[in-house]
């Protein structure tokens, strides 16, 4: 027993020494939790607006047969590039060249009884002066001269039907363009009725077509109508590998009907197509853009727009809507609902709810309470993203994070 009472003074001088301690190592509570504001300015985007399309060829020709007869040469590599007028097939051409001869010859032969036919009415007509003369006789020889002046032109009408046949058994290019495979080789009849020989295919300039909401469409007329129309917007395509095409194109088609099953209106622009450098015409891949291949459409507006803009992070949703916290002059969070027109995913674009200059909360979201005080500084500028837009069917470009910059001194001069 005195052993255990001896040991008590030291446990106690211990105990005395060890909370002290533990209390200075507690951390102190209290105090508004830290956000990053930043205030709501006006800014320039360019708006911007995400659909799917395809591309498709300007032109199409289906090559057939024109006449009846053998096909003798194919003139042209498959899958060049032809020219307008090139010789692609060339039928057997005796048969027709034989047609013109005889047509040529049978208005020779005409031309040789008119000649006489018109003596013979010279000669009634002379005679007609005298007693022997006749008006009968005059008028046989006229009937006779203008009968043979008609079948000479109906010989002359068929001569030129024989040379177009005969020109058909030419079979050239009647567009620029690229050429499919031969569907019918050397040594086989062809007929109007045997079908497609071959199609060329324009190369530039390409259509790209894609469908657009009847409520987008008239979204984008309400935004372009005044500032130009077509001319008010350019059309940029990103390719099925993610990469921006390097040339631009423009709208030159909008739908007159709506479709039924989709209810979309169908939109047209046409966008340059030209050779790779270096690339001669008909090489695989001297082109960027193929007919059917599927594109992303970026309609963009020619001039920058005013917006008021702030960072995208800063926008919170419920079920009521779109919502954001702002720091007010006792710096306490107050909820403002607001609505969003055209954003990004770095760019929210307030229509209605926030006034100019009114400071955001951006960061520190999960700390912030209703109508509790906050203590705001400046956040931090958001990273650049190479490129911008957005994904979905709508998007625009502009730079948020700047504002932040005042966001600190502001909130202290409301202190």
């Amino acid at each position: 027993m005195a052993r255990r009472w001896g040991t008590l003074p030291l446990l106690l001088v211990f105990a005395v020494g060890f909370f002290p301690i533990c209390a200075e190592a507690q951390p102190a509570t209290g105090g508004p939790p830290a956000v990053g504001v930043v205030r709501a300015e006006r800014q320039q985007i360019t708006q911007s607006d995400e659909f799917i399309g395809r591309i498709q060829a300007v032109g199409r020709v289906a090559l057939v047969a024109r006449v009846t007869g053998f096909l003798e040469k194919r003139q042209f590599v498959e899958g060049a590039e032809v020219k307008k007028g090139d010789l692609l097939y060339q039928q057997e051409q005796p048969p027709f060249q034989a047609l013109v001869d005889a047509d040529k010859a049978t208005i020779q032969q005409l031309d040789a009884q008119h000649r006489n036919a018109e003596l013979t009415l010279e000669r009634a007509q002379l005679l007609l002066k005298t007693p022997a003369g006749q008006q009968s006789t005059v008028d046989a020889a006229l009937a006779s001269e203008r009968a043979f002046a008609a079948q000479i032109a109906g010989a002359q009408a068929q001569l030129r039907t024989a040379e177009i046949n005969l020109g058909y058994t030419e079979i050239r290019a009647p567009i620029d363009g690229r050429i499919t495979s031969t569907a019918v080789t050397e040594g086989n009849v062809v007929s109007p009725t045997t079908g497609t020989l071959a199609n060329i295919i324009s190369q530039d300039p390409m259509y790209v077509l894609f469908p657009v909401s009847a409520r987008a469409a008239l979204d984008l007329r309400n935004r372009y109508a005044q500032r130009g129309g077509f001319s008010a917007v350019v059309i940029k395509l990103r390719l099925p590998n993610g990469e921006m095409y390097g040339q631009d194109g423009k709208l030159d088609y909008v739908s007159p009907t709506v479709a039924e099953n989709t209810d979309t209106i169908t939109l047209r622009g046409v966008m340059p197509n030209p050779l790779f450098p270096g690339m001669k015409a008909g090489q695989p891949g001297s082109r960027e853009l193929s007919d059917g291949e599927f594109v992303t459409v970026l309609l963009e507006g020619v001039q920058p727009i005013t917006v008021l803009a702030i960072p995208r992070a800063a926008v919170l949703s419920d079920q009521e809507g779109d919502y954001v916290y702002v720091v007010d002059a006792q710096n306490k969070a107050q909820v403002r609902r607001i609505q969003l027109g055209q954003s990004t995913p770095t760019t929210g674009v307030v229509t209605s709810g926030l006034n100019e200059g009114e400071l955001v909360v951006s960061e520190g979201l999960q700390r912030v309470r209703p109508g509790e005080a906050v203590s705001a500084g400046p956040a931090s500028p958001p990273p650049a993203i190479p490129g911008g837009g957005g994904q979905g069917g709508g998007s625009g470009t502009g730079a948020a994070g700047a504002a932040a910059k005042p966001a600190s001194n502001a909130a202290g001069a409301k202190q």
